[in-house]
């Protein structure tokens, strides 16, 4: 057969079936539109049944209890209930394209803005109920109920949704983007290997590599060069139709950047720049207007004008009520400290605060007064520590003293925790972004400090960790965040790990 006396390379090519096959992988996917939407369809209907489920099985329980097993008679109130929840959580999603594919793919769970959307769909229930004079069709115990079971529900359910699409999303799927490449051969092998592509959630149909231009060559040969390697890119484009079109050309290099975007803007495909390896440094990145100037906005304030003045609320309240109820805790714990050993009640100490402004914070003695003025950080089985010091250290009690700077504006109840002007000075010098710690105000507690990153610190390891935790905090800080922290403070055994 002719086939047989084809050379042994042309027998391993593939057969025309299996060439069909790969075409058809590149090529654009007919279901692909429908098949996003009913994964954001199957989103949004997780969300309605979710709020659904929760305020059916609180009516029942209601009619179970309190109605003599009347089971049926308040399913149309639930539904009512549930409907209006439903259409202002789903709606707002939907216009936030909370319920894309991309955002499913890329974006952490953001427990602030499901909170957020969830008071509001509550605020549009009372507001509704009261314009149609119906406040009086639901029952409170009912609505209670809804309204704090229905959050965790709403949580748990959508966070089960995304991990299954998450886990049968694979590149092969119809309806992952399509992308090209293009750029030159070092900078697509960077990303290939910074990035893991079988995780993105996206599929590669192709790869276009700009030739690196002789740099003695003429103006005229440079240019004809790379136009060449565009008009060829294009036409491959243009045939394989890919979703998304992505320059990997450094911004360095402005005059191709240029020239890059003019031939691909003629393409039916989205448009995509990435400079260099700055995104996956700054993962976040988004073009921001100030005032008429547009530029990448790479990290916001660590708090703007309505997070500072809410977060200054809660550790005035908590603060004043903390100093007020535990008055006679506060005065037993000073009288054993002057009878305990000789020297001060309170042990003052310069810190670093926001901005690296230095402060004086205040906390209960602990160690034997010392006439040496040199640093020296407590470490295991001190010999400075009085025995009455030991046991405030081992439970954080030497620490409330520093009520008083959360009250003088000095401290927050939550925060990086203040370390000596020592340590600040050594460790700044030592380990990448340490000063961003001053961004906000040091605290009380902190992320750090319940996740048991606290104590001594021997290596520049120990102290990473502390600084990767206190950045992490500054970067996702909310108040539900600050909540949280505290209730750990007091009930986690992490909280009190390495404390001496």
């Amino acid at each position: 057969m002719f086939h047989e006396r084809l050379p042994e390379s042309f027998q391993l090519l593939p057969s025309s079936a299996e060439r069909r096959s790969v075409w058809s992988a590149l090529l654009p996917h007919r279901g692909r539109a429908a098949a996003r939407i009913a994964l954001s369809s199957a989103l949004a209907a997780t969300d309605l049944v979710a709020i659904l489920g929760v305020t059916l099985c609180m009516e029942f329980a209601y009619e179970l209890i309190y109605q003599d097993g009347a089971v049926g008679a308040g399913s149309a109130r639930g539904l009512r209930l549930a409907a209006l929840l439903g259409l202002v959580i789903i709606a707002t999603n939907a216009l936030r394209a909370e319920y894309s594919l991309d955002k499913v793919i890329a974006q952490k769970p953001n427990f602030q803005r499901v909170t957020s959307l969830w008071l509001v769909a509550w605020a549009a229930v009372l507001v509704v109920s009261f314009m149609t004079k119906t406040t009086n069709d639901y029952s409170r115990l009912v609505s209670l109920g809804a309204f704090i079971t229905g959050l965790p529900a709403l949580i748990l359910t959508r966070a089960a949704m995304v991990r299954l699409i998450r886990q049968r999303l694979t590149a092969g799927s119809a309806s992952v983007s399509r992308v090209h490449l293009v750029g030159y051969e070092e900078d697509i092998a960077r990303f290939y290997a910074s990035n893991a592509v079988d995780r993105l959630g996206l599929r590669i149909i192709g790869t276009s590599y700009l030739r690196r231009v002789d740099p003695g060559a003429d103006t005229a040969a440079r240019h004809d060069q790379l136009q060449e390697d565009l008009d060829l890119a294009v036409s491959v484009v243009r045939f394989l139709r890919p979703d998304d079109v992505f320059v990997l050309v450094p911004w360095t290099d402005n005059a191709e950047v240029e020239r890059c975007i003019d031939a691909f803007l003629r393409v039916p495909s989205a448009l995509h720049l990435r400079p260099g390896a700055m995104l996956d440094r700054f993962p976040d990145l988004q073009v921001a207007r100030v005032g008429g100037v547009s530029g990448i906005n790479i990290g916001r304030r660590p708090l703007n004008v309505g997070e500072i003045v809410l977060k200054r609320a809660l550790d005035l309240t908590l603060s004043t009520i903390a100093l007020v109820a535990l008055s006679p805790l506060l005065a037993v714990i000073a009288l054993a400290i002057k009878v305990d050993s000789h020297g001060p009640i309170f042990f003052r100490q310069k810190r670093y605060g926001f901005n690296q402004q230095p402060f004086g914070v205040f906390k209960f003695r602990s160690m034997r007064a010392e006439q040496d003025a040199i640093f020296r950080q407590a470490t295991r089985n001190d010999t400075r520590i009085t025995r009455v010091g030991a046991f405030l250290r081992r439970t954080n009690l030497d620490e409330l003293p520093q009520l008083l700077n959360v009250l003088r504006g000095e401290m927050s109840l939550v925060g990086p925790r203040p370390h000596a002007l020592a340590h600040d000075r050594s460790f700044e010098r030592r380990i990448a972004l340490y000063a961003r710690r001053h961004n906000v105000r040091p605290g009380i507690t902190g992320w750090a400090q319940v996740n048991g990153f606290r104590g001594e610190t021997l290596t520049d390891l120990d102290m990473e960790r502390r600084v990767a935790c206190d950045l992490h905090y500054i970067d996702n800080w909310s108040i539900w965040f600050d909540i949280q922290i505290m209730i750990q403070t007091l009930f986690s055994r992490r909280a009190y790990r390495n404390a001496f």
